[in-house]
């Protein structure tokens, strides 16, 4: 019997993922679910799977499930503290790790010492401190698979390389980006409106994801979230707008040869092969049709009109705080821009002034230190998000 926890399981990620355990039947089930504050969600899905274990990040809602659980039901505490105990139950060998921002990193961190099979979906705690969190894996025994399109794919590509032996191997990662729903277009995109952000023309995602995507920050973010993966430096890695997103990664190795991961625009696929590595098992994705290809395009990012993804990379190249510092300005910037707070093109700039003002950069990194840069950020990035928001 394999038990599945998941995080965030009321979001698209966790949807698929019930879905995904359902489908492979006998020997898998479902035993914690956690989400935000969708009391009425969590309990329907608590009821089909038949969890033992629930929980909801927020206070007021948490207060609400813990009236409405079924007897037998165990309510976990609210908050990061419930999270992180959903992540290192001793009845969970899988944890599904799909919760948005930087609020997975306590999370992580405990399903890692818990020893656990992580399926990882929240690639902020990666960029804020990877390379420290996959030395706690390796020291704990435990298992990071990347459930993301791109980074699943990039892992499926060097299935056949020894781990700590990528960098070697790989001459280039080529990380493919859809482009958002503003990459065709042309021209200023100060008088982006949320509504028009939240489009996106192949992915079904949450607001914050789906924001990264149209200011080209997701791409950015899975860079660094690469880097610290697989121990590739940052110049390795080569993002290629591709917007049919049917190839979902590669990689080129010393010898020439590139391999590729393509399927359909679907998450079910990395998410399931996320919680059965090393086997695989049908899935409910739809089959590639090579004869529906009409075309695979592949462009050259523009940095000069989506400024986030050079905002990442220059973190990347200058390491220490940065990262964090990076990832917690964005996430400030884009929930304003989300609350009609601040405009579209604010996004990058509160994020650059926030790495303006980072001291140093290359200065030894630890977990603390990556959170206390994270809460720093955070207060700089409220700050100057003002004074952004009133030009």
């Amino acid at each position: 019997m394999k038990s599945v926890v998941i995080l965030g399981s009321t979001g698209s990620i966790g949807v698929n993922a019930i879905k995904s355990v359902r489908k492979l039947g006998r020997g898998w089930r479902v035993s914690g679910l956690a989400a935000n504050s969708n009391v009425k969600a969590l309990l329907a899905q608590a009821r089909q799977v038949r969890a033992a274990f629930v929980s909801v990040f927020e206070y007021e809602a948490w207060k609400e499930l813990k009236a409405a659980a079924p007897r037998g039901v165990r309510v976990l505490p609210p908050g990061v503290e419930g999270l992180a105990e959903m992540a290192s139950l001793q009845e969970a060998d899988i944890v599904l790790n799909s919760v948005t921002g930087a609020v997975g990193f306590a999370p992580l961190l405990a399903a890692i010492r818990a020893s656990k099979h992580v399926a990882l979906a929240n690639k902020e705690p990666m960029v804020m401190a990877g390379g420290l969190l996959m030395k706690e894996a390796e020291r704990w025994q435990a298992r990071i698979i990347p459930v993301d399109s791109e980074p699943s794919a990039i892992f499926q590509c060097l299935s056949g390389v020894k781990p700590g032996c990528y960098d070697e191997a790989v001459s280039r990662v080529l990380l493919t980006a859809s482009g958002g729903p503003f990459y065709a277009g042309k021209g200023s995109l100060a008088a982006v409106t949320p509504a028009q952000a939240l489009k996106h023309p192949r992915w079904s995602m949450g607001p914050k994801i789906t924001v990264d995507s149209s200011t080209l920050m997701n791409k950015g973010l899975e860079a660094i979230e690469i880097m610290n993966l697989f121990s590739v430096p940052i110049k390795k890695v080569q993002v290629l707008v591709h917007p049919q997103s049917v190839v979902h990664s590669g990689v080129e190795f010393r010898d020439g040869s590139v391999l590729a991961q393509l399927s359909w625009p679907d998450m079910k696929l990395p998410i399931q092969y996320a919680l059965t590595w090393p086997d695989r098992a049908p899935s409910l994705a739809e089959p590639l049709d090579f004869f529906k290809l009409a075309r695979l395009d592949f462009f050259r990012p523009d940095f000069r009109r989506f400024p986030c993804l050079e905002l990442a990379f220059e973190a990347a190249r200058a390491g220490g705080i940065r990262p964090a510092a990076l990832n917690a300005a964005n996430e400030v910037a884009v929930e304003r821009f989300i609350s009609g707070r601040l405009r579209f093109n604010g996004i990058p700039a509160v994020v650059e002034k926030v790495l303006a003002a980072c001291r140093g950069g290359s200065e030894r990194l630890t977990l603390s230190g990556a959170v206390e840069a994270d809460a720093w950020a955070r207060q700089k990035a409220a700050a100057v998000a003002e004074t952004v928001g009133k030009r």
